[in-house]
């Protein structure tokens, strides 16, 4: 435990081999925990990707309590979770939409869709070109960081950047409403 704490204190303080250290030894775990409860190991990697992504670029944030294993495996946890409500609502959606067959199509639910739909196409909209691109192509398109990095010929860590600015401008435009 005190070991996590000063880990901890020195990646806060911009250690690289302190947060190598962290990386190598969690890195391994956290991936078998991500995998078993998204059943993914391609969403699996992506989700343990972004942690440590955001624990290097907001180190001088880093606020860990008690345990650094406790607090890498709650946020793997909390983001595998969240990942596997955004795939069963868009299951949800996709197969609603997909779904001609209905018999007694439900005019609320065509609405509801209808307005979400136009929502983050406007929203979309008002991005930069380049990032609603690269918006569309990870989540309507299903197409992994380094896929879109290829494509634009650009760092994956400038891609997971553009990422994060389109889901807090998504984010922020859904508060206004």
């Amino acid at each position: 435990m005190l070991t996590d704490l000063l880990l901890a204190r020195n990646i806060r303080n911009g250690d690289i081999k302190a947060y190598e250290q962290v990386f190598r030894h969690y890195y391994t775990p956290l991936l078998y925990c991500a995998t078993g409860i998204t059943g993914r190991s391609d969403v699996a990697e992506e989700i343990i990707q972004d942690l440590f992504y955001s624990i290097w670029r907001d180190r001088e944030l880093l606020d860990v309590k008690s345990s650094l294993k406790g607090y890498l495996f709650t946020s793997v946890k909390n983001s595998s979770l969240q990942f596997c409500r955004r795939e069963k609502l868009g299951e949800r959606y996709s197969v609603y939409a997909m779904d001609d067959s209905k018999s007694d199509p439900d005019p609320l639910n065509d609405l509801e869709y209808k307005e979400m739909e136009s929502f983050i196409y406007g929203a979309l909209a008002r991005m930069p070109l380049r990032r609603a691109q690269i918006f569309k192509m990870h989540r309507f398109d299903g197409k992994k960081y380094s896929e879109i990095a290829d494509a634009f010929s650009l760092s994956v860590k400038s891609i997971e950047a553009e990422m994060t600015k389109a889901i807090r401008q998504l984010r922020e435009e859904i508060e206004k409403q």
